[in-house]
């Protein structure tokens, strides 16, 4: 004889108790109606007879409804994730250069940014710096740390020469590794003083400055006052040799600034985006060309939805798995069970009696693998949670409702063995046992 398992007989013992006083069992002068508390007794015993058959029949539900409840769960965790973790380099960065449009061969620019226009953009509230970048045309110009050329040529490298306002490297987060920015009197008297990216200076054997290290453009000396050790953004700072715009266009006839950064207050991005040009040219702001980052709420919602698409649709094959093995194993269980329901038909019971049955048998496992996929589905969204040191969020509504998916599922797939078991005649059922 199979016995049921342990842990049913226990569980369904205090749901009786609690749920039986609801449903008395009728007396015998009263029509032949089976009550619920009868109906759920029976249901669950004829499930739990077969305790092995019962797992391999919920686990197809388990994993749908755990797939369903995880990845709804790492989806809403991944996107609180996103909107922490959400690089604020990226979501506070304005770029503004001129348009361009095609001239034969070539592309030319539409108009030209103003030399002063950091400080046209730092009246917009939300603005907390900004300044131009400008990549030089610096022909054949080496750049080396030597004064006397070496025939050669190993101490003179090609690096690239930006031309910068003062405040470029507080609008990308610059961090210096030793010495000190150039400022506005650099800029507006020419000096020819550089500051020097971190992987340049490595390159020309500089690690310090307080001898006052000089670099050759050329044969042109530039005193170097500061090496930089990182920034945000504008990555390509840290190979380069920086300049202030007046030195610039005294030595390389630099006419304007090729693109303006700005650094945003967090939120303010998409707002500055649209009144930057304004500022900048009043006159025509659709000549300036501005990048901007997409709103976060939409990168969340884009993240969530492409993260929950595959993992939906794998759970939506496991949960119609489920459904069929439900299906088959309650249709299995209406014919070895013809006798039985053949004599319950010869003792009055009708044929919604006997549909009804089974229906309640598969909505009982149905609802068992339901709950137990949901338990699965938190325990996966809370271990991966911890692993990746995220806090887990997830919607109570789905914890409550998943359990009652599984029911659904369960009641769909014991539909047509449940009309097959009704439609069984008593005299044809006893017959055949």
């Amino acid at each position: 004889m199979v016995r049921p398992l342990p842990f049913i007989g226990p569980l369904w013992r205090g749901v009786s108790s609690i749920i039986g006083p609801l449903f008395p069992r009728r007396g015998a002068g009263r029509a032949p109606r089976p009550a619920v508390r009868d109906l759920l007794d029976e249901a669950l015993a004829g499930v739990a007879a077969r305790p092995t058959r019962l797992v391999l029949t919920t686990l197809g539900t388990v994993l749908g409804i755990a797939a369903l409840v995880g990845t709804l769960g790492l989806g809403q965790t991944a996107s609180g994730q996103i909107t922490q973790r959400f690089d604020l380099a990226a979501v506070t960065r304005v770029a503004v250069q001129p348009g361009e449009r095609d001239a034969g061969e070539e592309t030319q620019a539409v108009t030209q940014l103003p030399w002063d226009a950091p400080a046209r953009v730092r009246r917009l509230n939300g603005v907390e710096a900004a300044g131009t970048f400008s990549r030089l045309d610096v022909g054949d110009d080496l750049v080396r740390s030597v004064a006397v050329v070496d025939p050669r040529g190993d101490d003179a490298f090609q690096l690239a020469v930006i031309a910068a306002s003062s405040g470029l490297f507080d609008a990308v987060r610059g961090e210096l590794r030793t010495g000190r920015y150039f400022d506005d009197g650099h800029d507006r008297r020419g000096d020819r003083v550089v500051v020097l990216g971190k992987n340049a200076a490595a390159r020309l054997g500089i690690n310090r400055i307080d001898a006052q290290p000089a670099v050759f453009l050329g044969d042109q000396p530039y005193t170097v006052i500061g090496i930089l050790d990182s920034v945000a953004n504008r990555a390509e700072l840290l190979d380069a040799v920086i300049m202030p715009n007046g030195a610039a266009r005294t030595a390389y006839d630099l006419q304007s600034p090729a693109e303006l950064e700005i650094r945003t207050a967090v939120g303010a991005a998409q707002l500055i985006a649209r009144q930057a040009p304004v500022a900048i040219d009043p006159n025509e702001p659709t000549a300036l060309q501005v990048d901007a980052p997409p709103a976060p709420g939409q990168v969340r919602r884009d993240v969530e939805a492409d993260v929950n698409a595959l993992f939906l649709l794998l759970g939506g094959v496991a949960l119609l798995v489920g459904g069929l093995g439900i299906a088959n194993v309650t249709l299995l269980s209406v014919l070895e069970r013809i006798s039985e329901i053949g004599l319950r038909r010869a003792l009055g019971a009708a044929r919604r009696h006997i549909a009804a049955q089974f229906l309640v048998e598969s909505v009982v496992i149905g609802f068992l693998g339901g709950l137990l996929g949901t338990t699965a589905g938190v325990l996966l969204t809370v271990t991966v949670s911890a692993a990746r040191d995220w806090t887990p969020l997830l919607d109570i509504r789905l914890v409550v409702m998943a359990p009652l998916l599984g029911a659904v599922i369960g009641l769909a797939a014991g539909t047509y063995p449940a009309w097959k078991a009704s439609a069984i005649e008593p005299i044809a059922a006893l017959r055949g046992s």
